[in-house]
Order: structure tokens, then sequence, then C-alpha cells
């Protein structure tokens, strides 16, 4: 019960920080507003206006009462009270009183009025509207054939210190708000900044040099983000200046074995050593390739369909076709992409002789799909196969030549652009291999 209490409270929480430490500070805010209006209101505003309007229809039924009284003057009564009750009287005679009443439920002072006139002329002898007038409410009772209509000034029936009260209400409140505004906008803006940094370096974006800012704590965890990304550079540097020294000092013992297998009477023997020679360079090769680091190159906006075109003209296999909906556009290191697709397009080659890709654009991804008929890739092992150096011993790797580092480059280089990368059974019975990149 708890739990799911819990997991409902967390999905109508506000997903950024700064929303969620707003919400602590205007809902107190918010809540007290609201408890002094509900107090205010019945106990001052509202018994106040229900003394104002008793007071108001007394003077109205006594005006009636005297005005029905044969021994005083109709009209001295009728100045009497215009002059000195600030009443605005008028007598309608020979006109049928069956006016409807309706009542605007939400307005107390409508309520309120309603409740004394009944109380005093029952509950089909009166009538009275609010809204027709600005300053003016309109009333009307019922008399002999005919009917008085009052119009009597609004501030009669309303004190007019709820506006004044309201404002004083509202007015700090919207201050105090504005202030958390400023103030949680400059102690979550080191947050953000920090967000930011750690999501660029993850993406292998070159980033300036970060200054933590903040609080200690934010600034603390600011400074061991920065210490990890230096660490995590020079370990990086170091190990591709150490496969470089270690690749230019293998470089040249191949070198001088394909010499010597040029002087190798047995032609056999020397296209097998040739063989072997041009197997370990191109090991050699992909291990630079995947120990090569993508923070040099920056992010420029593309034209993806494009890309894939010149990459599948390039091929000039007729077994490769596309399926392109649409052109788009990506923002990301185009030569890395080109890379992961060329590493996707070799491997489907290898092992296939029927090869499909599409491209399209779904909701805030861009879908890249490479299906083949290949023997595929067993399901036990399709999460194995993104591990460096890893190789199945049967059906994609048996006979041939892998160092076991294309698909574990090609997820590197999609997730490093903040996407994922899936393998499934293609509809050509071979290997699918779905790509989403966030827009």
């Amino acid at each position: 019960m708890f739990y799911g209490l819990n997991n409902f409270v967390k999905n109508l929480l506000p997903k950024r920080l700064f929303y969620r430490a707003l919400l602590i500070v205007a809902i107190p805010v918010i809540f007290i507003q609201l408890v002094i209006t509900i107090v205010f209101f019945d106990s001052l505003w509202i018994k106040t206006n229900k003394g104002m309007t008793r007071a108001l229809i007394s003077e109205i039924k006594t005006f009636v009462e005297v005005y029905n009284n044969d021994n005083y003057d109709k009209n001295e009564i009728t100045n009497m009270f215009s002059v000195y009750q600030d009443l605005n009287i008028k007598l309608i005679e020979d006109e049928d009183f069956n006016y409807e009443y309706v009542e605007r439920w939400f307005s107390p002072l409508d309520r309120i009025l309603r409740r004394e006139m009944k109380s005093i002329f029952g509950s089909k002898n009166f009538w009275f509207n609010t809204t027709s007038y600005k300053e003016l409410v309109d009333i009307r009772v019922k008399y002999q054939n005919g009917y008085f209509k009052f119009l009597v000034p609004r501030d009669r029936l309303s004190n007019s210190s709820a506006r004044i009260f309201g404002l004083w209400i509202t007015v700090p409140g919207l201050i105090i708000v504005i202030i958390s505004l400023i103030f949680l906008k400059n102690q979550t803006r080191p947050i953000t900044a920090l967000a930011k940094a750690a999501e660029s370096f993850g993406k292998g974006e070159e980033i300036e040099e970060f200054k933590p800012s903040g609080a200690s704590e934010i600034r603390r965890a600011g400074i061991e983000f920065d210490r990890m990304r230096k660490r995590i550079i020079r370990h990086l540097n170091q190990r591709s200046e150490m496969l470089s020294g270690i690749s230019h000092d293998l470089r040249t013992p191949l070198t001088r074995m394909k010499l010597q297998t040029a002087f190798i009477k047995e032609e056999d023997i020397a296209n097998k050593m040739t063989e072997d020679i041009n197997e370990m360079e191109k090991m050699l090769n992909e291990y630079l390739q995947f120990t090569k680091s993508t923070h040099q190159e920056r992010d420029e906006l593309f034209n993806l369909s494009n890309l894939i075109d010149d990459i599948i003209e390039k091929y000039d296999n007729k077994n490769i076709s596309k399926k392109i909906s649409e052109r788009i556009y990506f923002n990301g290191r185009k030569n890395l992409i080109k890379r992961c697709i060329n590493n996707l397009i070799d491997n489907s080659i290898k092992y296939g002789d029927e090869i499909k890709i599409e491209l399209s654009k779904k909701n805030s991804n861009i879908f890249i799909k490479v299906d083949d008929n290949g023997p595929g890739i067993p399901e036990k092992e399709l999460e194995n196969v993104f591990k460096p150096f890893y190789k199945i011993n049967k059906g994609r790797a048996d006979s041939k030549s892998s160092v076991g580092l294309g698909l574990s480059i090609t997820s590197d280089i999609i997730r490093s652009h903040g996407g994922n990368i899936k393998l499934e059974k293609s509809h050509l019975n071979g290997l699918s291999v779905k790509i989403f990149l966030p827009v």
C-alpha cells in the first residue's frame, strides 16, 4: 500500500530539481494564504456583510410599513428615506410581480441577501440583481398591485476592505515566490552546469575547463568530477600513446616480413605467410581504432540520409538495398557515425549475401536498422558480443578472421551520442541491428 502511494507521489512530482524546490516554498505560502483568507472571510468579511445587509433590509421593511400607513404622506416618506437612508425608491404600480430569481451560488453577497430578504418578505415577494449595475444593487419588493424598486449603493451591502485585504495577502505572497524563484535559480544553476558537463563528457565531447560553483556540497561534487575527468583523459591519452608506440614497433618487423616473403620461392608458403601478415596488420589496426580517443572530433549538423547514401554507393554492392523515408539531419560526430555504419555493413557482408538498411525518424528518435540473411547470433550471446575482444566460436566467427571489436566499437560510438543499440533476429532470418539516436 505504502509502496504504491510512494510511487503515485513520485509520479506527481516534477522531474526537475528547480520545480521540486519551488513547490517546497510555494505550497506553504499558498496554504498560509488560503487559511488566512478563509479565516478572514468567515470571521470578518461575511459577518460584517451580514450585519450591513440585515440593517439595510430592516430599513426597507420599515419604509414599506410606514408607506403602508395612511397617517403619513407617502411622497414625504419616500423623499425622507431617499435623502437620509440613501435609497433610490420608485413605486411601480399596476404591474404583475412575476420575476424569477436566478441566484449566483458562488457569490457570498447573493447568498446573504437572499437569506435576509426571505426571512423578512417570504420567498416569493422579493427579487434582486447584483450584476445589472456596477455601483448599485437592484432590489424589488412586492407591494399591493405592483412593487417597490430600490437602487441601493453596493457599499451598503459589502465591505470594501476585502479588496484591500486581498491585495495585502496577494502582493507579499507574490514577492516571496519571486524572491524564491531568483534564489532557487541561482542554487540550481551550478547543478545544471555540472549535469551538462557530465553529459557532454559522457558523449565524448571535449569540454572547457570546468569551474565548480554553488554551495559547498555542489562545489565538492564539481571538484571531484573535474578530477575524475582529468584522470580519465590522462588514462586514455596514455593508452593511446602506448598503443601507438607498440603499433610503430610492430609495423617495422611486419614490413620486413613482407619483404622477406618476396624472396620465398615456394608460392604456397609465401601466400600463406602474406595472408598471416595481412591479418596481423588488420588486427593491429582494429586495436588502434578501438583505443583511439573520440574527444578530438566535435559535433556538427549533417545530413544522415546523404551519409548513408554515400556509404552504400562506395560499396558498389547490388546485394545492399536501402529504405530512407525522408531527409534526416543529425547533430553529432560525422566520422564516428560513418565508422559505425561501415562496421555494421562490413559485418553483414562477411556473413550474408543480402543486406537491407533502413533510416527513419520516429517521435524524438532517429531509427537505423541493418538486416542481413547470415547465420545470426544465438540469443544467449546477444549481450556478450558487445564486450571487447569477445568472439563467438560458432556461426558468424567460425571461419572469418576477427578480433571481436567491431560491435564493441559501434556500441561505444552510439552510446557516446546518447543513443542505444539492440540486436534481434532479422526478418531475413539473419541478424538485425537496431540503432536509436536522440534528435
